[in-house]
Order: C-alpha cells, then sequence, then structure tokens
C-alpha cells in the first residue's frame, strides 16, 4: 500500500493568496498551453542504464563531491547571479509562510538554480527565432499580479522588497513564459495534427465510461537513474513533508516537477485512473479528495500525486449546483475569552435556529447584531468540503450548524435557492481536437527543452 495521507483543509492565507496569485497567476496570464496528460508517459529518446552499456564496478578518477553546488552559472554567455537566485528563493518561502528550514533551503536553492537554467534556454532559444516580448506587455501581467493581491504596482514592489524579493525577477519570469509559449506555438502547433477519427475515439470511450469515476490529478515527477535514485526519493519525500506542514503543492510542483505540467502547478486536469500509468492508476483509484500519495516509482523517475477533486464521467455532480445564501456572521471582539466566545456563540446559534427562510434572515440578524450579506452563483463545488456535504442536503430555507472561530468569528448560512446542474453532456468535438493537440504540443516541448539542455554551454561558479 502506498504512503496516503491528507492535506490539511487549512490552506493558510499565505498560501492561497502568495502561490495561486503570485506563482501561478504570473504563469497563467502567459501561458495558454494546459497539459492533460501524465509527464511519466515514455517520450522519445529516453535512455536506459542498459543502453549505456555501463560497467558493474565503476571506478572514479578524479575527486568528484555531489554535495558540492555551484551558486551561479552562465548559461550561454548569460549570467545568473546569486541574487537571482535570492529573489526568486524568496517567492517561494513567502509563498509556503516563511516556514522553511535551512536544510529545506538549500534544497529549494539547488532547484532554483536548474529553473534559472531552464528560463534562460526559453529566452534564448525564443529570441534566436526573431520572437521578442514587449517590455509593455510584461508590465501589463504585472499589474495584473499586483492586482490580485489588490495592490498598485507600487506598493507590490515595496511588498517583493520586504520579502527579500524583486518585481524583476517576477517579470523575468513572466517573459520567459511568453516567449516559451510563443515559440513553441510558432515551431510546435502547427506541425502537430489530430485526426477525426481520433476523435471520434475519445468520444465514444467517453460515452462507454459514462458515470465511471474520473479524478482532478495534481503530480510532481522528479527523473531518477540507478545512481540517484536513493537521493531521489529521501527528495520526494522531504517535499511530501513540507506539503504536509502546510505547503503548497502547486508552489513545489512548480518548483521541483521536471514535467511540463510543472507550469501549471503540476495539474494534470481530470482524468480517469485507467488513463494513466499503472503504477499511478492504482493510487489515484485509492485517493481521496485532499489527500497526497508518492513516491512511486514510475518509468525514468518518481511522481508524487495529489487528488484535488471527483466526479463521475458525463454525469450531473450535486456540487455544481449554483445556491443563492445568506451570511449571518458575528465577530468577536479582540481579546475574548474562549469562554467568552463560546457562550456568544451559543446565543447566536440559540437564535438562528428561529430562522425561518431567508426572509427572517435579516429581522433576527438585525436582532442579534449580525451582519447579513447576500452571495448569488456560490457554486457548492467552490466551498469548504466541511460545508458542501452539509449544503448539500439542506433544503431551500434551511440553515448550517454556526461555524468560525474566535479570530474569524462565528456565521451560519441559511439557503435562499439552489440551481441544480444541468445533465452534463461530453465535450465537443473541438474542445477534444484542442486538448488532444495541447497533450502532443506539451510532450514535444518537453524534448524541445531537452535538446536545448544539451546543447548548452553551462559553466558554473
Amino acid at each position: 500500500m502506498l504512503p496516503v495521507v491528507s492535506l490539511p483543509n487549512r490552506l493558510s492565507h499565505g498560501v492561497r493568496a502568495g502561490l495561486r496569485t503570485l506563482l501561478l497567476s504570473c504563469t497563467l496570464l502567459g501561458a495558454g498551453i494546459h497539459p492533460l496528460a501524465a509527464q511519466t508517459v515514455d517520450d522519445d529518446g529516453g535512455v536506459s542504464a542498459q543502453q549505456l552499456n555501463l560497467p558493474k564496478d565503476v571506478t572514479v578518477f578524479g575527486k568528484s563531491d555531489p554535495n558540492v553546488r555551484k551558486a551561479t552559472a552562465i548559461v550561454n554567455g548569460r549570467i545568473i547571479t546569486g541574487t537571482d537566485i535570492d529573489q526568486r528563493l524568496a517567492l517561494i518561502i513567502t509563498a509556503n509562510g516563511g516556514k522553511v528550514s535551512d536544510e529545506e533551503k538549500e534544497r529549494l536553492r539547488v532547484q532554483v538554480l536548474r529553473n534559472l537554467i531552464d528560463e534562460t534556454l526559453q529566452i534564448q532559444e525564443a529570441a534566436a527565432n526573431d520572437i521578442k516580448v514587449d517590455p509593455a506587455e510584461v508590465n501589463q501581467s504585472y499589474e495584473r499580479v499586483a492586482a490580485n493581491f489588490r495592490q498598485s504596482p507600487g506598493q507590490f514592489d515595496a511588498y517583493l522588497r520586504e520579502k527579500g524579493s524583486a518585481a524583476a525577477s517576477i517579470k523575468r519570469q513572466i517573459e520567459g513564459e511568453l516567449a516559451w509559449s510563443r515559440l513553441l506555438r510558432r515551431n510546435i502547433q502547427p506541425f502537430v495534427n489530430v485526426s477525426e477519427d481520433e476523435v471520434k475515439s475519445v468520444i465514444d470511450r467517453l460515452n462507454a465510461a459514462k458515470g465511471s469515476d474520473e479524478v482532478r490529478i495534481g503530480e510532481i515527477y522528479l527523473s531518477a537513474t540507478p545512481e540517484n535514485h536513493d537521493q531521489i526519493i529521501a527528495n520526494a519525500r522531504n517535499i511530501i513533508e513540507q506539503i504536509q506542514k502546510g505547503g503548497s503543492f502547486q508552489a513545489y510542483a512548480r518548483q521541483f516537477s521536471e514535467a511540463s505540467t510543472a507550469v501549471v502547478g503540476g495539474d494534470l486536469g481530470w482524468v480517469r485512473p485507467t488513463q494513466l500509468p499503472a503504477e499511478l492508476a492504482q493510487a489515484a483509484g485509492e485517493m481521496q479528495v485532499g489527500q497526497i500519495a508518492g513516491p512511486i516509482e514510475t518509468a525514468g523517475g518518481m511522481s508524487i500525486l495529489y487528488v484535488m477533486d471527483k466526479r463521475k464521467v458525463l454525469t450531473a455532480d450535486p456540487r455544481d449546483s449554483l445556491l443563492s445564501l445568506k451570511q449571518l456572521s458575528v465577530l468577536f471582539p479582540q481579546g475574548t475569552t474562549k469562554e467568552v466566545a463560546s457562550a456568544r456563540a451559543a446565543a447566536f446559534a440559540a437564535a438562528v435556529k428561529e430562522i425561518k427562510g431567508c426572509g427572517q434572515a435579516n429581522e433576527v440578524g438585525s436582532k442579534i447584531g449580525a451582519d447579513v450579506v447576500d452571495n448569488d452563483n456560490v457554486k457548492v463545488r467552490d466551498l469548504p468540503p466541511q460545508l458542501q456535504d452539509i449544503l448539500m442536503n439542506l433544503q431551500v430555507g434551511e440553515a448550517t450548524p454556526p461555524f468560525g472561530s474566535i479570530t474569524d468569528g462565528v456565521r451560519v448560512l441559511v439557503v435562499c435557492g439552489r440551481d441544480d446542474p444541468a445533465s452534463a453532456n461530453a465535450p465537443n468535438p473541438d474542445q477534444i481536437m484542442a486538448q488532444l493537440e495541447e497533450e502532443r504540443v506539451n510532450k514535444r516541448a518537453r524534448i524541445y527543452l531537452r535538446d536545448l539542455r544539451r546543447d548548452a554551454v553551462i559553466e558554473y561558479n
């Protein structure tokens, strides 16, 4: 049985905001390619130890300490400085709430350098193909990232400096992703073809699989060789441990995964377990939403899996219902003791029981000094897991039990209306064709980057 653990329900505010907006937002603004298949599927050009014809007994001539890591590098003449690494590392540490051990920080530093090398190669290759990213476009994307933090660009600049990073680091990342995605659209996408027969085959399989389980999977893929096998396992376990402590799966996927899905935080999209390699299919089928499993040995490396969501193929999911809600909330003054908060919460709960439909919510709220807010078009799926199960079983006019904390106050949700999801239909042929094309583009993109690495002149300092 593979090790499977539940991730904390708490994705801290710093992680949600700092990761989704800081690391993923700038990615999604420029990408436009959404990989759909696990990158553990065999790629062209894979080489096994047997093909290398290595001797069984290896004698090393000369000194080489694999634990000595070089701090900076020159990639085809372009210098990556220690400051570049520090500023990018600060983004990761910020996204994980600043809770990173010194040992983990050193390991992250090595990975950051590797990512900066790849990013530099991508920008250089785009430039060699006369693809240039307008600085105004980079600034526009940067402004959208700042807006996600509800800050002006100037305020966001100051925030980054406070965290030990800089606007230039994020802008460089945006530039690299814009340049690489445009290069792929020019040099790879036009030569990827999907036939109508392939699309029809996918539609037939979807219809045949109607009602079966489908999962939205996140993957962190780490390549491994017989020589570094044990070290890669240790690295994978380290990553899992950090995520269990509250770190963001997406942040670690982005910085550590060697799959092309790293650009979207390791998100493989919706897949049926049978579509995954056999090693991953078993784990994905056994896991529940919010669980992480690994390290799982696959062809050429290790994978860490995270189940983001589950649903039934071509079947309407009650969690896609849209709710109209009223939220009644009472905040506790700063310094309120647990005893006082409990008493206030009990009084609040008693008052809420008197609510007979949404028509009385405002009246009851006024009597007990609660804030009342209307929320329309709220999808059940977007709510915390604990509330999803409760709300799916409530009728219109009924309220949830009180929930909250001393810090956030106590609140209830009253269901004022519910629109059930329409029957699910298979994606149209155009959507399927686009998905298959993207899958093939991303596979070739990985090979493209691998070739750039092989041809690069890299000098470590």
